[in-house]
């Protein structure tokens, strides 16, 4: 929950050329709360706070509705309570928001490999490499909350731009839940009315010292004498935000640490309580997750499930494999006796997921079983480059082709 300064007027129309902005930055709408309004859905539309329980507590996230009414991210839970004594309050529970966070960034990784996560809840990416497969930057942007609001159940607003800098202060304008473009051209028009501590770089102390100087917007900032801001703030510091309050901002998009799981999951629309049709989901996960494992040069060693009932019980079962693996069959077949194991639940299953961790890269060498058939890599890799080309949808596993219930729960279908 960002309480970074934002200004209306810049939450307008910049124009449409997206043809020289590469850079996407995606940031959850308040993302514990939204979270916690997944997970609960009959919480929507009501002051919702989460932190710490307790007076000496902290907030940590908070729908708009209680927003509105001031509550902010680090403010002591008495506070919020004297802003909002009907809000409801939830204890931060991290490990739930970690498993929404990998779901996000799983979704991001499969528009490209340049995504850079700068915290839970928000990532960069370059998708210069992906307009001919997906489109220009804004469709892929539109595309992201779609699938992120689809499959995650979570609203996320996206900047688009030219740089970093603009593309993040890009996306907390687009806030709530939507997209802001600012094409290239129209870089410089944006920045200069807004606040000068939109800027990365300007904190409390910086911004107490340019404001004792008149230096309130960031035109201020870009029109200052260089030597003027060199004396206030120190060369380095003076030219790294002069440069910002031009747009100019010459970082690329860095991919951070190796993944240490890949998992996809989905909270379906309704409560499935046929068996084969989570097997049929099951097939189709185990394949995604095969997909990206190949697409990142990973292999797994231990394959995993986790299934959710309709009263939010969660169980998560795994097993480690006699040689590691990247073939969606295997990891398939290690679900399925997994979730075979498991007693359907009577009131049928509101979230299933498959996921794969142990991770290795195949660069490494890896183990192999002495019956290990080549072919059957060769035939998926070749999946991978159709479904490139195509789509999502342009080829599967032959036992998909005769189910009756069709593409009702592919992983980019199922609403949560």
């Amino acid at each position: 929950m960002s309480n970074a300064p934002r200004d209306e007027r810049a939450r307008r129309d910049w124009g449409g050329d997206d043809s020289d902005t590469t850079i996407l930055h995606v940031d959850m709408d308040s993302f514990f709360a939204s979270v916690e309004l997944a997970e609960d859905p009959s919480l929507a539309g009501r002051p919702l706070i989460v932190g710490g329980v307790g007076t000496r507590g902290v907030v940590t996230s908070a729908t708009y509705e209680a927003r509105a009414l001031g509550v902010r991210a680090g403010m002591p839970m008495g506070r919020a309570h004297a802003l909002c004594p009907q809000a409801r309050v939830v204890a931060v529970r991290h490990g739930l928001y970690g498993d929404y966070s990998r779901h996000v960034m799983a979704i991001l990784s499969d528009v490209t490999p340049l995504v850079e996560q700068l915290s839970i809840d928000e990532a960069f990416l370059d998708v210069s490499g992906s307009r001919r497969r997906l489109g220009s930057p804004t469709r892929i942007g539109r595309m992201l909350r779609e699938r992120i609001r689809a499959e995650v159940g979570i609203p996320a607003s996206v900047g688009i731009a030219a740089t970093k800098g603009v593309a993040k202060i890009a996306s907390s304008h687009a806030k709530p839940d939507g997209l802001l473009l600012v094409p290239s051209e129209a870089t410089v028009d944006f920045l200069q009315g807004l606040p000068v501590g939109v800027l990365w770089g300007v904190g409390g102390r910086t911004g107490d010292v340019l404001d004792r100087e008149g230096i309130v917007t960031v035109g201020d900032l870009a029109r200052a004498d260089i030597r003027r801001l060199t004396r206030l703030l120190g060369a380095v510091g003076a030219h790294h935000l002069h440069d910002q309050a031009w747009g100019i901002d010459h970082r690329s998009v860095t991919p951070g640490r190796d993944e240490k799981s890949i998992s996809t999951e989905s909270t379906f629309a309704e409560n499935i309580t046929d068996r084969r049709a989570i097997e049929t989901f099951l097939v189709r996960s185990s394949h995604q997750c095969a997909r990206r494992l190949r697409a990142g040069g990973l292999v797994a060693w231990t394959i995993g499930i986790k299934v959710r009932d309709i009263e939010f019980h969660t169980i998560t079962r795994s097993l480690t494999l006699p040689a590691p693996t990247d073939l969606g069959r295997e990891i398939a077949r290690a679900a399925s006796s997994l979730f075979a194991r498991e007693t359907m639940p009577s009131g049928g299953v509101r979230l299933f997921g498959v996921r794969a961790e142990n991770l290795q890269r195949r660069s490494d060498g890896i183990a192999v079983t002495l019956d290990d058939d080549e072919r059957s890599l060769a035939a998926e890799r070749a999946m991978d480059a159709v479904t490139r080309r195509f789509g999502g949808e342009a080829i599967g596993p032959a036992s998909l082709l005769s189910d009756e219930h069709g593409t009702d729960w592919v992983p980019g279908r199922p609403g949560h």
